[in-house]
């Protein structure tokens, strides 16, 4: 089966997320997979192909990440180094100027996917071992920043702003399960798993959490593969 259906999908939630507005504090709002999207295609057409086991989600792009690439987690070297993508990157409609996107070209590493990928990479070795089984995506799209280029994440946005978002992005997450044929759903902290078992609700998937690998979370300062894989193996998962 081709990664058509998800891409599909991804359309039909840019459709969706399209008319969408947002109020200060957020400033500044990029959608990635707008402007970065030929290399989230190519993601989707090498790794996305049906059925996937588990599910691994996200909360939404982060700035050094997604931002830049257009991979969910996609710290820049993980993505050319391991998973083998690159691509054009071009720019959001307004730019934040504190938060420019420089594409593959940016230096910075994102932390949360150098953890991710890296703990992928030796638990598996290639990526093509790894995405026999599993998928890695964003539950949003969506990025906001303040005006002083702090990240806003969407469970901080006011509920009148959160909900139609969250209808829009459940509903894909409901539609990318059912072509993937997923039968169980990480999310990659709280919120994720929590979105997950709302849009998920009555269907017949496993839905489990395991610690953000951000540096902003302690827990995964002190450790991070070790944690998960032991949080993981709870749920029955041996990676």
């Amino acid at each position: 089966m081709t990664a058509a259906p998800l891409i599909r999908i991804t359309d039909a939630l840019l459709a969706r997320v399209a008319g969408l507005s947002f109020q200060p504090p957020v400033t500044h709002v990029y959608n990635p997979l707008i402007y970065a999207r030929q290399p989230y295609d190519r993601y989707l057409s090498r790794f996305g192909r049906s059925p996937k086991r588990t599910l691994l989600v996200g909360m939404n792009p982060g700035p050094w990440g997604m931002s830049q690439t257009g991979i969910p987690f996609g710290d820049v070297v993980s993505v050319t180094d391991w998973l083998g993508i690159s691509g054009a990157v071009g720019q959001p409609d307004t730019p934040h100027p504190k938060r420019p996107i420089l594409g593959f070209a940016c230096r910075r590493r994102e932390v949360s996917g150098k953890r991710l990928w890296s703990w992928l990479a030796a638990r598996f070795g290639t990526p093509e071992v790894f995405f026999r089984s599993a998928m890695v995506l964003n539950y949003c799209p969506l990025v906001f920043m303040e005006s002083s280029g702090r990240n806003r994440t969407p469970d901080r946005l006011p509920a009148d702003e959160k909900q139609p978002l969250l209808s829009a992005c459940d509903a894909a997450l409901r539609e990318t399960v059912a072509v993937l044929k997923a039968q169980t759903v990480i999310g990659v902290g709280r919120f994720a798993a929590q979105r997950a078992e709302a849009a998920l609700k009555g269907a017949d998937v496993a839905v489990g959490v395991i610690s953000h690998p951000s540096p902003a979370n302690p827990k995964a300062n002190r450790g991070w593969d070790r944690l998960v894989t032991a949080e993981l193996r709870a749920m029955g998962i041996q990676w």
